[in-house]
Order: structure tokens, then sequence, then C-alpha cells
């Protein structure tokens, strides 16, 4: 798989910016074809999420991927007159993509784009319980590209993840950079592979509401944000920090936005639910807050979309100040914006260091302080964090990869795009200004072209399924075929090719 990666990843490396732009169109209405299909495949085979909100990701992760990169080139040359500098991009190579199962096919989508952009090789390796939906996903991506002119193998995927094979890919030499999106242990496994790796810590977003916030369309937005895809997304609101002043009032236009909340008897099954022995049941990912509710012992209305777990202290003992993939929001309580600040840092040294957070004022004073003591590298502002965060409410860049820089242990901080699987080779003209630099703009279409012809198909190697009907084909047609006499100079050249052979083989026996 990994062989036949590099040999497309070499073709596709010549290929110029209108072929690219022709295969991505392709390969991104392939996708946004299928988004409800697999939308709703997805859920069916992990149970998590919301099949509508899924639909609008994987929209957002195929055709609006291309709409938000549109007029932008990662593949022509670039040339700066005034520095004389010729930027000259070139493609990372094979991209490994590790896919979790609570974004499934939407982040199949964006890597492969990502990797189509760039003239990347991609090869998919999806988390086992999303295997089937994003191999498809994969298929179909990758069934468009090929017909529109993009080399055989530039897109794959693995049928059957496991750990091993898992390692041997990001272990492998053919594999030039991991781009790895999961639980914590996968992403310290792929900074270890070796390997160049792009990696993200996990979420565990805190969100600040204060006393001059629109209260009503706070509450509106933190609600729609949280229940959407039933929490699944790692930018989702975590903990709700609010300033006393306003918290009555919030709690109410919570309530009437859909919010539930829960008394200290059910908060405390809630918990117990999320939480047993301490440690988060990775069944409750993705379950509608009734589900949640029904399942606690807790009865809500049936319209109920967040549960509100209201908690006083933000430290490592206490379960509901961590990350929750589920539609149920802790809720704290702060006298002053000040002490609201510092509950938000608490919440961020628990988990979460350099992801996300949110915050919900008019105060400019307020919301510069939060974003510059809270240790994160994006903060939504007025507006949901889910959405937000990952570029698809906010001009952030879109994403389904978010980097967590050198406070989450991440080699990114930012929203991963293409340029972070693009490096440039710089043609450097002396700075002298007497040195002059000649206009290499007519040049440079000369770099890349588009293919001649049909793309030849990877050439399988012999002991490969594909190589075996091949030579079983050609030996039919062989067979079928009229023999031509067989004269004495015929025979002789026979016995002689059989001597060579049979002294090769004891050769290398005996050798």
């Amino acid at each position: 798989m990994l062989e036949r990666a590099e040999w497309a990843a070499r073709a596709f490396a010549r290929y110029d910016a209108a072929t690219v732009d022709r295969i991505l169109s392709a390969a991104a209405a392939a996708g946004a074809a299928h988004a409800d299909e697999f939308a709703r495949r997805a859920v069916e085979e992990t149970g998590f999420g919301v099949a509508e909100h899924k639909r609008l990701k994987n929209l957002a992760c195929s055709t609006g991927l291309l709409e938000a990169y549109a007029g932008h080139d990662f593949v022509s040359v670039r040339v700066d007159h005034e520095a004389k500098i010729v930027e000259i991009p070139r493609p990372a190579g094979v991209v490994l993509a590790l896919t979790p199962s609570t974004n499934p096919v939407a982040t199949v989508y964006f890597k492969i784009l990502l990797a189509l952009m760039t003239r990347n090789a991609v090869v998919v390796c999806p988390h086992p319980l999303a295997r089937s939906v994003c191999a498809d996903a994969a298929r179909i991506m990758a069934e468009a590209a090929v017909a529109a002119g993009a080399p055989d193998g530039c897109v794959q995927w693995v049928d059957e993840p496991s750990v091993p094979l898992l390692n041997a890919l990001m272990s492998d030499e053919r594999t030039d950079v991991v781009v790895a999106t999961g639980g914590v242990q996968v992403v310290r496994a792929a900074y270890r592979s070796g390997n160049p790796a792009i990696g993200v810590g996990p979420g565990n977003v805190p969100v600040l509401v204060d006393a001059t916030a629109d209260l009503a369309a706070a509450a509106r937005r933190i609600v729609d944000s949280k229940s959407f895809d039933n929490s699944v997304l790692c930018t989702n609101e975590s903990v709700l920090v609010v300033e006393e002043a306003c918290a009555d009032t919030l709690v109410t236009a919570l309530r009437r936005a859909g919010a539930h909340l829960l008394t200290e008897d059910e908060r405390d099954r809630v918990r117990d639910l999320l939480f047993p022995g301490g440690v988060f049941d990775t069944s409750c990912v993705g379950r509608d807050a009734v589900t949640l509710a029904g399942r606690a012992g807790v009865r809500v209305p049936a319209g109920t979309r967040v549960l509100l777990a209201p908690f006083d202290l933000v430290v490592p003992e206490e379960p509901l100040a961590r990350e929750k993939l589920c539609p149920v929001l802790g809720l704290v309580r702060v006298p002053t914006v000040r002490s609201g600040i510092d509950t938000a840092r608490a919440v961020l040294r628990i988990s979460g260091a350099g992801h996300s957070a949110a915050v919900h004022s008019t105060d400019p004073a307020t919301i510069l302080a939060f974003g510059a003591a809270v240790r994160v590298l994006r903060v939504s502002v007025n507006t949901g964090a889910s959405l937000g965060g990952s570029g698809l409410e906010t001009n952030l860049a879109p994403t389904m990869t978010i980097g967590t820089g050198f406070f989450g242990r991440s080699s990114v901080g930012e929203n991963l795009e293409p340029r972070h699987l693009v490096n440039h080779t710089r043609l450097a003209w002396n700075a002298d200004p007497g040195v002059g630099m000649p206009d290499v703009a007519a040049a440079t279409g000369s770099a890349w072209a588009p293919p001649t012809g049909p793309v030849p198909a990877y050439p399988h190697a012999s002991n490969t399924a594909e190589a075996a009907d091949v030579l079983r084909a050609a030996v039919a047609g062989a067979a079928a075929a009229p023999r031509e006499p067989v004269t004495a100079e015929s025979a002789d050249l026979r016995e002689e090719v059989r001597r060579m052979v049979v002294a090769e083989l004891r050769r290398i026996v005996e050798g």
C-alpha cells in the first residue's frame, strides 16, 4: 500500500494547478453527493451523534472546504522580485491519515482533500468503530479523483485497521508524515513513530459568560453548540463558568433554549453514569441528553438537549471538570470575572491545554484578558465553541484537526490546513542590489505540467493478486494463440535459456 502511494506521490508531484483543481472538484463533488448516506451510516455504525449534523459536517468538509480555499494555490511557483526569492512548493509525499470514530466521514473527506490540494498521496487508517463507512468514503473519493486524472493509488485506505498494522504504517520509512486525529494514546504513538507527525491533544473547553453578555443569545448559542452532533466535536463546551451577577438569568435562558438543570441528586447520578470509578465511560460518547438521563435514572422533558450539571470546585478530583464528549455541561458560578478567568485556567490545567476556549461578553477588556490568560490557541467569542473553534462559524481555517501547539505538546498550534502539508524550496538570489535577478516569471510554468495521456496504472509487483490475474490472462491468451512450428534454431535457443535458468537457481540455492 505504501509502495503504491509512494509511486503515486512521485507522479502527482509533477502535476500543474489546473489539473489539481479538476481532481479536487471531482473528489469534493463525489463526497458531497454521499454526504447524507454516509452521515446516516456513521451513526448506525458507531452509535455516535446526529445524522443531520454529520451531514452538515460532511458537506462542510467536501464542497464547503473547496469553497473555503477557492483562489488558494498550493502548487504554482511563487516569485518575490523585491526579496529576490522564488518559492517552489514541495509536497510531503505519502500522508498517513488517522481518523477518529467521533467525526469519521468528515475527517476522511477533510484529510483526503487537503492531501489532493497539495499533490500528496494519502493512506487513510480509520478507527475500527467506523471502518466500513470510512473505507467507502475514501473509495468514492479515490474513484472520482482517478477518473479526473489523479495517479492510481493517490488515495488508499485500510479496510481492517489494527494496532500492529497502524504501528507498522506509522513507522515505515515510506510514510512521509503522520496526521493523527484521535485519542491521546494514538497521537503519542504517532509522535514516537520516528516519522514526522502532526497530532492533536484532547479538548476540555471552558466557556466564560459575564454580566455584560447578551444572555439570551449566549444561552441559545451554548445549547446549540453543546448539543450539536451530541457533543462529539472536541471543540464543544465542557465547563460553563458564569459570573454570579447574571447566573440566574443565564440559567433561565439556558432552560428556555432546551437545557435541563440537574438537582444535586440528579447530578450525582449522571456523574456516576459518565465516570464509573472515576473513568469516563466511552459508551456515553455521542448519546443524546434524554438517553443519558434515562440511563442515569433521571426524568427530563422529552425535548431536553443539554444536561446542566452544577458543581462548586474545579479540581482534578471532580470528574465533571473533565472533557465530556456528550451533551452534559458542567456549571460553575463565580463571584467576579477575574475569578472566572482563574476558574477557566483551572479547567485547562486538568486537561485541554492548547486546545480551545470560549467567552460571551461585550466588554473588550474582559475578552482580551480572558484570551491572554487561558492556555489555549483559539478562543471563540460570542459564538458556539463547537463550530467556532473548528472554523465552521468563524473565520478560522475550517478543520477537523485542532493543533494545540507547545501548550498541548503538538507540532502545530493552528487549525490544520493545506499549507501544513507542503514545504517550499526557496531559490534566494544575492541580496546585493548590484547583483541582478533575471525575470524568472515566464519560466515558472515549466516546473509542473498536466499529465500527457492517460495516467498509467500502478505497476503491481509480480507476487500480488493483481499481477497474478494479469499473468493468468496472458498465459490463457498465449495458449489460445496458434503456435509457430519449432525449428532447430528455436529449439537450441530454448535449451540455452533452460541451462541459464538452472544454473542461476543452483547458484541461489547453494549460495
